[in-house]
């Protein structure tokens, strides 16, 4: 009698994991929040973007349903969006 062992799955622990990449901050569209409304948080709350540049982006993400608006570390990208303001809630 023979056993059989399992395939072994090799792990990428080297270059190619992931690591060290950058998070993206992707706005999706929705039918509650105006252009203006977009714009403004996001201006507000992402570091360097004027209104206007925050406009663009409201309608790239009105034309293709989403956008990545920032790009950068983890934990950079979380405060951004823990600080974005919510309408209705």
């Amino acid at each position: 009698m023979t056993t059989l062992t399992p395939p072994r799955e090799d792990l990428d622990t080297g270059t190619g994991t992931g690591l060290g990449r950058p998070c993206h901050v992707i706005v999706l569209n929705d039918d509650h929040n105006t252009f203006e409304g977009v714009a403004f948080a996001l201006s507000s709350v992402l570091p360097g973007l004027s209104y206007d540049a925050a406009m663009r982006h409201a309608n790239r993400i009105h034309q293709t349903g989403q956008a990545i608006v920032w790009s950068g570390e983890q934990e950079q990208a979380e405060l951004c969006l823990t600080m974005a303001p919510l309408e209705g809630a």
